[in-house]
């Protein structure tokens, strides 16, 4: 398995090879220079007596370096390891990641994990060389970087945009960072395309490791798209969101073998936020050679490996919205869930200015706690559950969100009725990305092991995936594109005295 080097000789062999696949995992700080790389920067290896090496470049900041101006390691993936861990440090780059030290400070951060900002600051330091602060600073570095060198927005919308509190600020934390002064960083930007979005808009490059199944995400949003507040094609994927600040949209297309994000935001301060929730979305800080090496040692994964290299499970732009989705989409098809929510939307939703076909937002958790039982269909008991799940999100008394711990979210979510095990773990693997989720009791994932040859049957299926620890989420996804194409079969009425039909099975059944 690739994800984890931990050892001094296997970074050291890392840098040597000039790896790419543990860009962003951490960087290599050359005491003979004064400057920290990635892995795969081509620059001549350092020797071993010159070598640091740290877990995030915050550390490196720390420790008195500054970014390489030729590799530049703020550009890089992030870390797999804060989506395979489940711990607090995982928890709490996460929770940096999405902007909530901006937000709400190290005290509102060290709240929503359970621990002081004291105990909180010592544990990230003593793992990562760096307490919330710096981490939360080099990741407003690594978002101005991205912008004065992806757009051709003025330094001083940067600088707020990127979470600065002043122009000076960010001046000087661009000099000691990259060793640069803004308007010099800008100077490498590439010259502007013939297709470059209209001006106000944002386009960036979304780095990732490949491969990457960008047909297959695409495919699968295509289908589940909301009309209004979705779009989809073979090529992209676009939607509003309603973020910290105010509304956003975005549009993530295929540009060759790389993604681009498009994207317009009502307050600029969400742009961090953004960007970090669309490469949740599309899983763009996974490890996947690491994972199909693991798949593919595996006689019935192996040739759906070699078909689809570098599948991605998709996460969640909304943690709340998700929830409700799963709920909706709970017994029925993905056509069905489609349609009840989409006359939710209609019903409920936030009139926008459109936004390429995008003209509304997804409803509300309080809109839907409210007037929910107006246009929901189906048993009563299941309408109460939906609107109270919504209810309790929008008053805070249920909590749901990528710094949760996953035992302790599963449990929340498990307590209130209407929500089985399926619901939460489809849960927990959208909005937690946790790589590591079976659903052995979803149709489609069985249809999709029995096709392979993989016991079908709940229990020999969740015996069968132990093996694939801690990639078991990956394999879930495998398992959903094996699925046979959709085949419906109806009970029939029977004459008087006639044997019971065998019960109505739909293999259109999916996660929503």
């Amino acid at each position: 398995m690739t994800t984890a080097l931990t050892g001094f000789d296997e970074r050291y062999a890392a840098i040597r090879s000039r790896d790419r696949r543990f860009d962003g995992q951490f960087v290599t700080a050359v005491r003979s220079t004064g400057i920290y790389c990635r892995p795969s920067c081509p620059a001549r290896t350092p020797k071993e007596a010159n070598v640091t090496f740290y877990a995030t470049s915050a550390a490196a900041h720390e420790a008195g370096y500054r970014a390489c101006k030729r590799c530049l390691p703020e550009a890089a993936p992030g870390s797999p390891q804060w989506d395979l861990r489940g711990d607090v440090t995982a928890r709490a780059m996460r929770l940096i990641a999405d902007g909530t030290v901006e937000r709400d400070g190290v005290p509102g951060l060290s709240r929503r994990l359970g621990y002081s900002a004291r105990h909180l600051t010592r544990l990230l330091t003593a793992e990562l060389g760096a307490g919330p602060l710096a981490l939360s600073r080099a990741h407003r570095a690594h978002t101005a970087r991205m912008l004065l060198v992806g757009t051709d927005m003025p330094a001083a919308e940067v600088a707020f945009s990127a979470g600065f509190a002043s122009v000076r600020q960010f001046n000087d934390t661009v000099r000691e960072v990259f060793g640069m002064t803004p308007s010099e960083l800008r100077a490498r930007r590439r010259a502007p395309r013939a297709d470059e979005p209209a001006e106000g808009a944002i386009d960036l490059a979304l780095p990732y490791r490949g491969p990457l199944d960008a047909a297959g995400l695409f495919a699968w949003m295509a289908a589940r798209a909301v009309p209004g507040v979705e779009a989809a094609t073979s090529t992209s994927f676009a939607r509003t969101v309603r973020l910290p600040g105010g509304v956003a949209w975005f549009r993530v297309r295929a540009d060759g073998d790389r993604l681009r994000l498009s994207a317009r935001v009502d307050h600029l301060g969400d742009l961090p936020v953004l960007v970090t929730r669309v490469r949740r979305l599309f899983d763009l800080d996974a490890d996947p050679i690491a994972v199909d090496e693991a798949l593919a040692q595996h006689p019935e994964l192996a040739s759906r490996v070699t078909a689809l290299p570098g599948i991605r499970v998709p996460g969640a732009a909304d943690a709340h919205e998700m929830l409700i989705r799963a709920m909706v989409g709970q017994q029925i098809t993905v056509a069905a869930a489609r349609t009840a929510l989409t006359t939710l939307t209609d019903r409920l939703g936030e009139r926008i200015e459109s936004r390429e076909g995008s003209d509304r937002l997804f409803p509300t958790m309080a809109a839907i706690a409210e007037r929910g039982h107006e246009v929901l269909r189906g048993p009563a008991a299941r309408i109460r559950a939906l609107t109270g799940a919504a209810a309790a999100l929008a008053s805070g008394e249920l909590s749901l969100g990528p710094g949760d711990d996953g035992a302790e979210q599963r449990a929340a979510l498990l307590a209130r009725p209407g929500i089985g095990p399926w619901t939460a773990d489809y849960v927990r693997m959208r909005v937690l990305a946790d790589p590591d989720v079976t659903l052995p009791g979803d149709v489609a994932v069985r249809a999709g092991a029995a096709a392979l040859g993989i016991p079908a049957d709940p229990r020999g299926f969740a015996e069968w995936a132990e093996r694939l620890a801690p990639w078991r989420s990956y394999l879930t996804a495998h398992l959903w594109a094996a699925a046979p194409a959709p085949v419906r079969r109806t009970t029939r009425r029977r004459a008087p005295g006639a044997p019971a039909s065998e019960p109505t099975v739909d293999l259109t059944r999916e996660a929503p």
